[in-house]
């Protein structure tokens, strides 16, 4: 009787050398990719004296430098600019991001589950906006909320928020289209009004996708430098984001070491949402990427 050759354990071990292969290379480029996070995180605890040097590892670590960076400048201008500055980021972010999730879920709402005359049109015309650059709109904007008083405010950063854009509008509009309809026809017989629908049927299967776009216009406020720099005036209503450039530019020169500590403080959250959102936010891009 003739024995087979064994081609099992050859395979398996060609997978096993072809899958370390591939999380060597993915592991070579991760580390390049976090390369500067981990500059920004050991010069954030380095002496000033060697903040510039080509030392990985301080000989000194310094880990006050993060409340020096909160407190940098706290005695010349009578009041802690970072702590004013994270709270200023906190209320603009805040209003940003329900903005932005409840008024793309309604208007959403409307594309993908009602039908009413022009919708298609509107709905392109919509979608046609992502293709003007902001440089156009940028001094109209500017004339607009100057001639109502805003320039100086926060209300230019927020308000547009609460108008809807092309971008969540159509990611959510696809998400609602895969929703099963006979679930609005099912709740239309028991008397429910449209907007019962959407709020207690439509928005409750929605979450990985709505969590998507607040995560989306959280890192978007969070980053934002050109409105602030626009619109706010006076030191005491700067974000993170223009405070970090105030920050930069302080007494002449720069103190790198305070610098890292003060961006290493300000990415904080950032990385702290997305880990505790990570399963929500994967979840949302997978479902809105297939179904869509």
């Amino acid at each position: 009787m003739a024995i087979l050759p064994q081609k099992a354990p050859s395979l398996k071990r060609q997978n096993l050398i072809q899958m370390t292969m591939i999380h060597a290379v993915l592991i070579f480029f991760s580390l390049i990719f976090v390369f500067p996070l981990l500059w920004m995180l050991i010069t954030s605890i380095k002496p000033a004296s060697e903040a510039m040097k080509t030392n990985f590892i301080p000989t000194e670590v310094r880990p006050g430098n993060y409340l020096e960076a909160i407190w940098y400048g706290s005695e010349s201008l009578g009041y802690a600019p970072f702590i004013q500055y994270a709270l200023n980021t906190a209320v603009v972010v805040t209003l940003i991001v329900a903005g932005t999730v409840i008024s793309n879920a309604i208007v959403a709402y409307s594309f993908g589950r009602l039908n009413w005359p022009g919708r298609n049109v509107a709905f392109a015309l919509t979608l046609a906006t992502m293709m003007v650059p902001f440089p156009v709109l940028m001094v109209p904007i500017f004339g607009l909320f100057r001639d109502l008083g805003w320039v100086g405010t926060f209300k230019p950063l927020w308000v547009p928020a609460w108008f809807g854009s092309a971008f969540n509008i159509y990611l959510l509009t696809q998400f609602f289209k895969s929703l099963p309809f006979e679930l609005s026809e099912a709740a239309k017989i028991d008397g429910c009004s449209e907007w019962k629908i959407f709020a207690d049927i439509i928005v409750p299967l929605s979450k990985p996708a709505l969590a998507v776009v607040g995560l989306f216009s959280f890192m978007g406020a969070m980053n934002d430098f050109l409105g602030p720099l626009i619109y706010l005036q006076d030191q005491k209503s700067y974000t993170l984001s223009l405070g970090l450039q105030a920050f930069q530019s302080q007494h002449g020169g720069t103190q790198w070491h305070l610098l890292m500590a003060a961006s290493a403080i300000v990415i904080a959250p950032i990385i702290i949402l997305f880990f505790f959102t990570q399963r929500l936010f994967i979840q949302g891009i997978a479902v809105t990427g297939i179904k869509g």
